[in-house]
């Protein structure tokens, strides 16, 4: 990762002070300027350049802190810490203090610009412009703000797209990495939903603008992303709270440290060294930046694989995850028709999908496409006249002189046409000429291909109950649970029975419960759920507005590998904090007998949070 000035400004210092501090050791041993080197206010001088170099923001923090009566922070500590070194002749150790402090403290900054660099990697998505057609057919660049739904924009090559839209003409590859994580170009052309963020490939595409800016993906990841880091964990709460407390406690041990055995056995010196030494090893920076580095480096691992968690809390709830209900439609299954056989009764196959096709070919009902699509060849729609829906039945249409029935076994029943009634989970759209049944198309939502090893995934990550619901009917629903192997299922529910349902199972015993939906109609599941995860391509923006966790590619593979980053971060936080209690308290206990010495201190501070940051940064790590 290249660093950023600040840092190289702080590096520079960092090594000044090393060199200075190196060359003033050599001086005061070797007895080179005796009368320098055993001078004490001589060598105070010059211990203090290298300490003000490398140590002024600090002591800077700590005058604003007694000014603004925030005494208690770790600048505070650290300064009250080699003042008092200092004033007790420790001139080398005043300064090894402070230098290793800010040495940690620069290794500090560059783990947490690390664990931010999957998550601002976002934050280049945003597009600068957007290329508006005009009615006269020119090209103006405005502001992406400005584009209005049903706005022609051009999306040349290599350029981001500005808000989400349909393609109006051109085929091109786009990237959508930085939305979804996934490393292969998606091949799109007209009719095709896109989405703001992802970069054109190597064609100029022309699109109709289906939202505005403020509304868009990119926008709307964008404030997802701002607002996770306020969204504080269990964990991260606890040291929060437990800071406040250990620092005021620890000051005013150091305090009576210095003061009561001196009065009782003198060495005041002495005592004073103890509790400047005790000062230093209680500095709480080990677990007041680790724990919560662990947790934004979680939510950058997560969004690097294609998913977005809204805050660390909801990272700490995935990690406990046992129960999750999904939705069918759109989540395990891929939420578009397409036909999988055609039956021939008096007709041939071709024949029998040309005129549905011809018959269906105004309708925009998904069930209507999957028969256009299946087709594959332009359809003369101006052969058919007089075409007329029948609620719930289907459709009814003139072909010369020949009527055209398409639709359910009710529609045929009607018009006094003999059809066999299939029994199947698959929807059956009957194509009849006139009185004569030509034959059957069946059709369905085709699950997704990950989706059963999704599920196994899950189960080998710690879910020990993964249940659906769905407001199909019985018979897809249990077609659909028998392929994935999901043992409980819940069929022709309604919104609200949903909820009920949801409700019903959140009474019963679990550490925490998921809901995965995608449709508006899940929002009040998944705003009930303890969490509530989102599919963010197809998704309704009602769903991912109500979400805590959205899969921006729809992948639900992705979710098993999230639980798996959820469960290695609290796992990482908690190793700091019982790591970092262990030596300190340790440690704290030898400084007051005085065994532990400042160097030792520099380990338990510096040395702890180090080695923390390090544990943290192993989240990272793709596993």
């Amino acid at each position: 990762m290249e660093m950023s000035s600040k840092l190289k400004k702080a590096l520079q210092k960092i090594i000044i002070a090393f060199v200075l501090y190196v060359i003033l050791i050599i001086f005061e041993h070797s007895n080179i300027v005796p009368a320098m080197s055993s001078n004490r206010l001589i060598m105070f001088v010059l211990y203090l350049i290298p300490y003000m170099i490398v140590g002024y923001s600090v002591v800077r923090k700590a005058v604003l802190g007694i000014k603004h009566r925030q005494l208690f922070d770790e600048s505070f500590l650290m300064a009250l810490a080699t003042v008092g070194a200092f004033v007790t002749g420790e001139n080398a150790e005043a300064v090894a203090v402070m230098l290793f402090y800010q040495v940690g403290e620069w290794f500090q900054s560059y783990a947490v610009g690390r664990s931010r660099k999957s998550i601002s990697d976002l934050m280049d998505i945003a597009p600068e412009y957007a290329n508006l057609v005009k009615e006269d057919g020119e090209v103006e660049v405005v502001d992406p703000y400005d584009v209005e739904v049903g706005n022609t924009l051009l999306i040349k090559p290599g350029e981001r797209i500005p808000v989400d839209g349909v393609v109006l003409s051109g085929t091109s590859m786009i990237n959508t990495s930085a939305l979804t994580g996934e490393s292969v170009p998606r091949f799109v052309k007209e009719g095709d939903e896109v989405i703001s963020g992802c970069i054109n490939g190597e064609t100029a595409l022309r699109i109709s603008a289906s939202k505005m800016y403020e509304d868009s993906t990119v926008s709307k990841i964008l404030e997802l992303v701002e607002n996770a880091s306020s969204k504080k964990s269990k964990t991260e709460n606890f040291i929060t709270r437990f800071a406040r407390v250990y620092t005021p406690v620890v000051v005013i041990s150091a305090l009576i440290l210095a003061l009561v055995p001196s009065l009782f056995v003198g060495h005041f010196s002495t005592w004073i060294y103890r509790a400047c030494t005790f000062l230093v090893i209680s500095c709480p920076c080990a677990l007041v930046i680790s724990v919560p580095l662990a947790f934004f480096g979680g939510i950058g691992a997560a969004s690097s694989e294609g998913v977005l968690v809204k805050g660390s809390n909801y990272l700490e709830q995935l990690s406990k995850v046992d129960v999750i209900v999904s939705d069918k439609t759109g989540t395990l299954t891929q939420g578009k028709f397409k036909v999988n056989e055609v039956i021939e009764v008096n007709g041939k196959k071709d024949e029998i999908l040309h005129l549905a096709a011809l018959a269906e070919g105004y309708s925009t009902h998904p069930i209507a496409l999957s028969i256009l699509d299946a087709v594959g060849e332009d359809i003369d729609h101006s052969l058919v006249s007089d075409s007329r829906n029948v609620a719930g039945q289907g459709i009814i249409a003139r072909l010369g002189d020949d009527l055209l029935y398409v639709g359910n076994k009710t529609l045929m029943d009607n018009h006094h046409i003999e059809a066999e009634r299939i029994d199947s989970y698959e929807t059956l759209i009957y194509v009849a000429k006139n009185t004569e049944l030509l034959g059957i198309i069946k059709i369905s939502d085709a699950i997704k291909p990950e989706a059963r090893g999704a599920i196994q995934s899950l189960y080998k990550n710690g879910v020990k109950t993964f249940m659906m619901l769905t407001g199909d009917k019985e018979e897809v629903a249990k077609h659909v649970a028998d392929e994935l192997h999901i043992s409980k299922y819940y069929a022709e529910l309604l919104p609200g029975e949903k909820v009920e349902k949801v409700e019903e199972i959140l009474s019963g015993s679990h550490n925490a419960l998921a809901f995965i939906g995608d449709g508006i109609n899940d929002a009040p599941v998944l705003s009930r759920a303890d969490i509530g995860i989102a599919m963010g391509s197809l998704g309704s923006d009602a769903a991912i507005e109500a979400a805590d966790v959205v899969i921006m590619d729809d992948d639900l593979s992705r979710l098993s590998k999230v639980i798996h980053i959820a469960k290695k971060t609290l796992s990482i936080s908690k190793e700091n904090i019982a790591f970092s209690l262990f030596i300190k308290i340790g440690t704290l206990i030898l400084g007051a007998l005085g065994i532990a010495n400042m160097w030792m201190a520099v380990f338990a501070d510096v040395g702890v949070a180090f080695l923390c940051i390090i544990n943290s940064l192993r989240i990272l790590k793709k596993s």
